[in-house]
């Protein structure tokens, strides 16, 4: 599935919930989720820390077979599934993909207006994160 059919997928999924503790507890399963595949405890390192979140949040990626594959926890409940979200939209693609990926389904779902200014920022430190691994394989 191309970055816009799996973020497009999302926003269909929360379309249906309109109260946001029912949105929160999705965000929250989508954590859950994802630690069904846990990241390593020894990826659990300084230099995976995303700078500029108000939890402790790890990405890691791999590079095989000319796409990029990510993984992620964090300490936050919500902040791990905010993770997940990213992950599944992002992983699997070539770097070019993930350059050029407007990511809208954040704004479409609401996400971004009821999260904190300092969640926020973390949305974007990780994402600027993401980019970048993207950048430094897309010039290999």
């Amino acid at each position: 599935m191309t970055i816009n059919e799996l973020q497009d997928e999302i926003i269909e999924e929360f379309e249906f919930l309109e109260d946001w503790v029912d949105r929160y507890q999705l965000i929250i399963d989508w954590g859950k989720e994802l630690k069904k595949d846990p990241l390593a405890e020894t990826d659990k390192t300084p230099q995976n820390v995303i700078d500029g979140c108000q939890s402790t949040v790890w990405i890691t990626c791999v590079y095989q077979d000319g796409k990029i594959y990510f993984k992620g926890d964090s300490d936050a409940l919500l902040v791990t599934g905010i993770v997940a979200l990213l992950i599944h939209v992002l992983t699997g693609h070539t770097p070019q993909e993930i350059v050029d990926a407007d990511l809208y389904f954040i704004d479409r779902i609401g996400l971004r207006e009821h999260l904190s200014p300092t969640r926020n920022n973390g949305i974007l430190a990780m994402l600027k994160q993401m980019k970048l691994y993207a950048l430094a394989y897309k010039s290999m």
